[in-house]
């Protein structure tokens, strides 16, 4: 803590300022200077720091007040415009830019320079940047703000209280926004385990894992034309892939099926006709027939003719010489 500075006070060097301020030029001029500076160590008695009777203190409001006099103005009027004109793009790192403004500032106010006024101006831009923060999520508004604070770390009840949102609609949008970051998390497990890999394994191992085009871009820094192209490449697989498995399936049902009725030759004709009345013996059920005709490679074009048209095995057999 400074050491002009009590605590729970606001600093000793900014008390004196504000007491400056209320003075005008004349009061700093010639045999004024004096009267007013007793005046204003009075005020500043009341505070909590003795300054009447304080050597150090006293001397720090003579300093400040001859300031006054040599440049023309309250100290305070700049600094106060100086840290009212910080936008958040101003504020990346609170302690440099405090820095910035003391050495701005100790131009005109040598004094500012003094090390021990860095905490304090330190403190103050970063109360600003929590300022602007909080406007420029009301701004944002709902949700959109939420996420910003939430992002800036902000603490829960901070977030609440600034934005005048329920607890229950915090939680709702902070559980969504954990979410997102247990996904984004996944996905960079997901980019890491083929680092070494090119661009387009990397995108179609991330897209197999069912990563959002979003992520991929986020993280990755692959631009989306780049994942369309590998899209495409995946679904012209795909459907290739489809093709042969049909094909496969097809051929596969047509080798169970058997012969059509034509490819079948007499001898064999009579053998299957033989096989389906044994079995015909045995159960009037489809379904056991089916399943014992097919334990016994009778091709099917024959087995829909006994369960459909079972009359027209006579007319076959009789054609294959039976």
């Amino acid at each position: 803590m400074s050491k002009n500075r009590n605590a729970g006070k606001a600093p000793l060097w900014m008390l004196i300022e504000k007491q400056i301020q209320q003075y005008k030029d004349e009061d700093f001029a010639g045999a004024n200077t004096l009267a007013t500076s007793k005046k204003i160590a009075k005020e500043l008695d009341k505070t909590g720091y003795n300054v009447s009777k304080h050597g150090g203190n006293w001397m720090q409001l003579k300093m400040a007040v001859k300031a006054r006099h040599r440049v023309g103005r309250p100290f305070i009027e700049d600094f106060d415009k100086t840290v009212e004109a910080l936008g958040l793009d101003d504020i990346a790192d609170t302690y440099a830019t405090a820095m910035r403004i003391i050495a701005d500032l100790g131009t005109d106010w040598p004094t500012f320079l003094a090390s021990e006024n860095r905490d304090d101006v330190n403190e103050i831009v970063g109360n600003k940047k929590i300022e602007l923060m909080i406007a420029k999520a009301k701004a944002l508004a709902g949700e959109p703000g939420i996420r910003y604070l939430i992002s800036e770390s902000f603490e829960p009840q901070a977030i609440i209280e600034a934005l005048e949102v329920s607890e229950d609609e915090y939680k709702s949008i902070k559980s969504k926004v954990d979410a997102e970051l247990a996904e984004k998390k996944r996905v960079q497990k997901l980019f890491d385990a083929v680092k070494d890999a090119s661009e387009e394994d990397k995108i179609k191992h991330l897209l197999k894992n069912n990563a959002s085009d979003e992520l991929i871009t986020e993280i990755g820094g692959i631009g989306q034309p780049t994942i369309d192209a590998v899209k495409k490449a995946m679904e012209e697989e795909l459907a290739e892939k489809k093709r042969k498995e049909e094909e496969l399936a097809a051929k596969k049902a047509a080798e169970a099926a058997g012969p059509s009725l034509e490819d079948i030759n007499s001898d064999d004709m009579l053998e299957y006709i033989e096989g389906i009345r044994e079995i015909l013996e045995f159960s009037d059920v489809e379904k056991d027939i089916r399943i014992m005709c097919e334990q016994s490679s009778i091709p099917k074009a024959l087995v829909d003719i006994a369960i459909s048209e079972p009359d027209k095995l006579d007319e076959l057999e009789k054609k294959a010489g039976g």
